[in-house]
């Protein structure tokens, strides 16, 4: 599954302070059970908007992460809100298709 969500970066701070944040926070969050990475994207057009996916084997899997209380994480996280404003989108299943073009590979 994915979880998505907007990252606004609040006038006078930069996309790089916020993943440095986004790193430091991700490689915690990856060490639960069904995590499967993370990504950052900025907006084209729009350098201080970003888009972060974390994929995860499974909602429940998450869900359990977010339930352990990690005082690191939860640190690292306060450390950046003064900075962004984040609107989740959603939470997504893995597709049930995929459409390639004829001789590429699925990531």
């Amino acid at each position: 599954m994915k979880f998505i969500f907007e990252v606004r970066i609040r006038e006078g701070h930069t996309a790089e302070e916020y993943a440095d944040a986004w790193v430091r926070a991700s490689e915690l969050i990856q060490q639960a059970p069904g995590a499967r990475g993370t990504e950052l994207h900025r907006k084209i057009g729009d350098p201080d908007t970003l888009i972060a996916i974390a994929s995860w084997e499974s909602k429940a899997q998450r869900d359990a992460m977010e339930g352990q209380h990690n005082p690191e994480i939860a640190e690292i996280i306060r450390s950046a809100a003064p900075f962004v404003d984040i609107t989740p989108i959603g939470e997504f299943e893995d597709p049930e298709w995929v459409v390639m073009p004829p001789g590429r590979k699925e990531d």
